[in-house]
């Protein structure tokens, strides 16, 4: 579930609220997991987060309570190529299970050919999110998320925009799937409805939570001996003011746009941590340099306040080690590179063409991101950090994995 589009997609959708935004659409058209009681009926199955005593209960909106159901339907759907308006690809093309649902690549290509502009993010804990997408203000919730991948058109991503009769009849008439929307939403005359499949699609995205890497059980069960001296070694620079990483990637889930049961004031930030610092003024800039590649400018293009140019939600570090390559625009190809090339200097140097200049000048860069020195042993101890924060029962988790078995598991899971 990439979400890759711009302002430019589905402005009117995304302003308002989804119910009231889709309008006559959806009249129209009318033990890893975690699931808590649904509102559809009583027949339905509750489903309970299992989690470590560091993790908080995630927050479940009211309009999308869960049931295994659900979650069942919705993990049926999100592997089905069906899914796509030319039955290409599905939402795992972009999101693998052995790659903590991300794809590998550096930008993903969509079941029509189209490419993204951003890196596919990521979909590790994307429940705990109080945004979804790299730098969408408008993105709260993962039904959202779900409804702005099918109708995406900038770029196409599933395709179902003028095409919702012809996608849910594919299922409404398909021998299986029948009987799995009526489990999901008992009850209902025609549960073959637009809502009800990002419904069904964000409830299963919404289990995926990773809790148990070695960095966990250390938490959780005091076993120190989880993680290696190296790790502990990492763990304590992540940690320090000198190199400030956990300013943007801190708490639990290593991310600060969090939200989950308890959470008083929501918390969302978008960062610019010097990637680029292109010359030239640019549209409404004062500035005569900060500016990023056009059309992938992250906040700024929502809101057209210079000071957010460049400026895009940090994602988590869990199951960092699996998600290369990095960056919203994956231009980084390693984390080595991520730590000496970029974040050591305080910003990253491109030396010439299109895209020239030194993001540690940008007249934009968070006020926290100013370079650090750091040694070779040091970058080998953090990336010893970020490999203790691989969780490999949730990469390997069956509960995850493709239903239909065409999408190989990680070598490590056999």
């Amino acid at each position: 579930m990439i979400g890759s589009f711009t302002k430019k997609g589905l402005p009117a959708l995304l302003a308002v609220p989804l119910t009231a935004a889709l309008g006559s659409l959806l009249a129209g058209c009318d033990d890893n997991g975690a699931l808590m009681s649904s509102e559809d009926s009583s027949a339905s199955s509750k489903y309970e987060f299992k989690l470590p005593a560091h993790f908080p209960e995630p927050s479940i909106p009211d309009d999308n309570l869960l049931s295994v159901e659900k979650v069942k339907l919705g993990r049926q759907l999100f592997y089905d190529r069906r899914m796509s308006i030319n039955e290409e690809g599905s939402c795992a093309t972009c999101h693998e299970q052995r790659k903590a649902f991300t794809d590998g690549k550096k930008l993903p290509t969509g079941p029509t050919g189209d490419v993204h502009i951003r890196n596919a993010m990521s979909l590790t804990n994307t429940i705990y999110n109080s945004r979804q997408n790299w730098a969408n203000p408008t993105l709260a919730d993962l039904h959202q998320q779900a409804v702005s991948v099918m109708f995406n058109e900038d770029v196409l991503e599933l395709g179902w925009a003028d095409n919702e009769a012809l996608i849910l009849d594919r299922f409404r008439f398909a021998p299986d799937y029948p009987g799995l929307f009526s489990e999901a939403y008992p009850g209902t005359d025609d549960p073959f409805t637009v809502d009800n499949v990002a419904m069904a699609v964000s409830s299963f995205v919404t289990t995926l939570i990773s809790s148990d890497s070695d960095f966990d059980r250390a938490q959780s069960d005091g076993n120190e001996g989880a993680m290696s001296d190296a790790a502990r070694r990492g763990k304590e620079l992540f940690n320090s003011e000198r190199l400030e990483c956990f300013h943007c990637h801190g708490a639990f889930n290593f991310a600060q746009s969090v939200q989950h049961t308890g959470t008083v004031l929501e918390t969302i930030e978008f960062k610019n941590n010097g990637l680029y610092n292109i010359e030239g003024p640019g549209p409404g800039l004062p500035l005569p340099t900060g500016n990023y590649p056009t059309g992938n400018q992250g906040l700024y293009e929502f809101t057209n306040e210079p000071f957010d140019m460049g400026k895009f939600r940090a994602p988590t570090l869990r199951n960092i080690a699996l998600t290369a390559p990095y960056m919203h625009d994956g231009s980084m190809a390693t984390l080595r590179e991520v730590i000496v090339d970029h974040y050591a200097k305080g910003g990253r140097l491109i030396p010439d063409g299109p895209f020239a200049g030194n993001g540690a000048d940008s007249p934009y860069v968070d006020t926290l991101l100013f370079g650090f020195q750091v040694t070779d042993q040091e970058v080998d101890d953090l990336l010893a950090f970020f490999d203790s924060l691989t969780d490999w029962s949730f990469v390997c988790n069956t509960e995850y994995s493709d239903p239909f078995g065409t999408i190989p598991m990680h070598e490590r899971c056999n």
